[in-house]
């Protein structure tokens, strides 16, 4: 009896050394027995801008109002008229405090923590791209700096129904792409008033980005592919003078696009009246009345511009002539622009072509807002339209054979660019969809 107690109790202590030894072993490694959950904490991103962290500052913006100067903006921020004169004493080197803009904006980083919430540095922006920062929170300084700007090459497709805005609009591509191809590089070429149903283009350009966000338009296009009225017009942007920095656009076969005239005194405007030695006008009794200019319709105060380089020869007013002048170009070609609001330009300044001469308006005898273009060949008014006008200069042989280099892979890109027919998509895709449909019920 004692020998088998004595054997049933050795057993409990062998059963309670294994639960006591088992307990101690997973206590030492938990890594078998307990899984362990590390939390990830992320840290809120830096609010960068005009170099500073802004999450650093209490920060306040406005825009420059009608009537604000640099020190009444310090001013109603709590800093002495005497630290004022301060500031605008040392910094008057860098930037001349009286030329803010109204409507421009400007911002004022303060410290936190203050309760007057006083300034300790003033940003102004006079354009998109640049700022001016005045600092005095140390040390008072001044300096001018840029935002950094990217630049994206995108390309372009479509074909026109009504006019290139709205092909453009219509691909979310901003319509100053348009103004590029009517007013840079086609516009000795091309007559974009009157493009047809029909015509298709492809574009290789540069968008700008301020900031990686902000969209500041359309820096440059590369190459450029229109077919007007069944005629193809390539276009490549290349450099001519990289001392200067001189580019120009060219054709595929290195012909310049350029002309010595463009096509038109007026961006997008369209001709009311045509140049007629014979037409007859009902109100003068269905009399004979010549019209030796071109009439181009646009709204009052429309930028009027030179159509070529030259020398203005009068600026004044004259009779049913209204407001008008005249620019001698050299010793063949005159030109004229006539019933203008203002004229911007002086006798005897010389113009290059596209500026900006006068702005459309209604003096003299007109009946609506127009200019009157009128063109002089060797003393003789004649109609532009049917003047064989002379080009620009070609490309230099010695560029020739490197301009057509470098066309090469550009012209291959263009010409892979596929036309994004929407409406015919939509309609593949819907009858595509129904005959799914038309599948599944007949399975």
């Amino acid at each position: 009896m004692e020998r088998a107690r004595i054997k049933r109790l050795g057993n409990r202590c062998i059963i309670a050394f294994a639960a006591i030894s088992l307990f101690y072993s997973c206590k030492q490694d938990p890594k078998e027995n307990i899984s362990e959950e590390i939390a990830i904490v992320e840290e809120p991103e830096e609010t960068l801008e005009f170099g500073f962290n802004l999450d650093d500052y209490i920060v306040k913006r406005d825009t420059i109002q009608k009537g604000d100067s640099f020190g009444e903006i310090l001013q109603r921020n709590s800093i002495s008229f005497s630290h004022i004169f301060q500031i605008a004493e040392k910094t008057k080197d860098t930037f001349d405090i009286r030329k803010l803009q109204v409507g421009k904006p400007y911002t004022l980083l303060c410290t936190k923590g203050d309760s007057l919430q006083k300034p300790n540095c003033f940003i102004y922006q006079p354009n998109k791209e640049e700022y001016v920062v005045i600092n005095f929170q140390d040390s008072i300084h001044a300096y001018t700096s840029r935002k950094p700007i990217k630049y994206v090459q995108k390309e372009v497709a479509g074909v026109i129904s009504s006019n290139i805005s709205e092909a453009l609009s219509d691909q979310g591509v901003s319509v100053r792409l348009a103004y590029k191809l009517a007013d840079e590089i086609y516009p000795w070429t091309i007559d974009f008033r009157r493009l047809q149903k029909g015509d298709n283009f492809k574009v290789i350009y540069t968008d700008k980005y301020i900031d990686d966000t902000i969209y500041a338009g359309v820096a440059d296009v590369k190459a450029a592919f229109f077919e007007h009225n069944n005629e193809p017009f390539y276009a490549f942007e290349f450099e001519t003078d990289s001392l200067k920095g001189i580019s120009d656009y060219f054709n595929e076969e290195a012909k310049n696009l350029r002309r010595a005239f463009l096509q038109a005194p007026v961006q997008f405007s369209r001709i009311s009246s045509r140049y007629n030695l014979k037409r007859r006008i009902a109100y003068y009794g269905n009399r004979l009345r010549p019209h030796r200019g071109t009439d181009f319709a646009a709204a009052i105060g429309t930028p009027i511009l030179a159509t070529a380089n030259g020398t203005v020869i009068e600026s004044t007013r004259r009779g049913g002539n209204g407001k008008f002048v005249k620019i001698r170009h050299n010793a063949t070609y005159t030109t004229q622009y006539l019933h203008m609001k203002a004229q911007k330009v002086k006798k005897g300044q010389f113009v290059k072509q596209g500026d900006v001469i006068g702005w459309i308006g209604m003096t003299g005898n007109t009946g609506g807002p127009h200019v009157c273009y009128r063109f002089w060949k060797n003393g003789k008014e004649v109609d532009p339209f049917k003047q064989k006008l002379p080009e620009a200069e070609p490309i230099s042989d010695s560029l020739k054979i490197k301009y057509l280099e470098f066309i090469k892979p550009l012209k291959i890109q263009l010409d892979n660019i596929q036309y994004k027919i929407p409406e015919i998509e939509e309609k593949f895709e819907e009858v595509f969809d129904n005959t799914n449909v038309i599948t599944q019920v007949n399975n």
